[in-house]
């Protein structure tokens, strides 16, 4: 049986962890801060750290008693790499169906 590990874009689907994650483009924050304004409880904000953790979206480190979590640049990148993937594959299948009327038109 295969497994599957976490990825940015389902862990980006969840409303919560997408808001934590915004909140960390803005400026690495501790989990209490992080909390703080969020509808879930410093427990549930530590399990979404968790997932995007596991999608490499986030990094943490010590500093005395709490750990400050901020974006973690190569997984941000992997997921630019996506989009950008995407995008080409879009904008070559327009480019096709744009060649495609000009030629029917001629």
């Amino acid at each position: 049986m295969e497994t599957y590990q976490a990825d940015g874009w389902t862990a980006l689907g969840d409303p919560t962890r997408r808001a934590i994650f915004e909140r960390l483009a803005d400026q690495p924050l501790a989990v209490g801060e992080l909390a703080n304004g969020l509808p879930v409880s410093r427990p549930a904000v530590s399990q979404h750290l968790k997932v995007l953790k596991d999608a490499r979206l986030v990094i943490d480190r010590r500093a005395g008693n709490r750990r400050i979590y901020r974006l973690d640049p190569d997984g941000l990148g992997a997921l630019r790499a996506d989009l950008e993937r995407f995008w080409s594959k879009a904008l070559a299948a327009y480019k096709a169906v744009v060649e495609q009327r000009e030629e029917e038109s001629s």
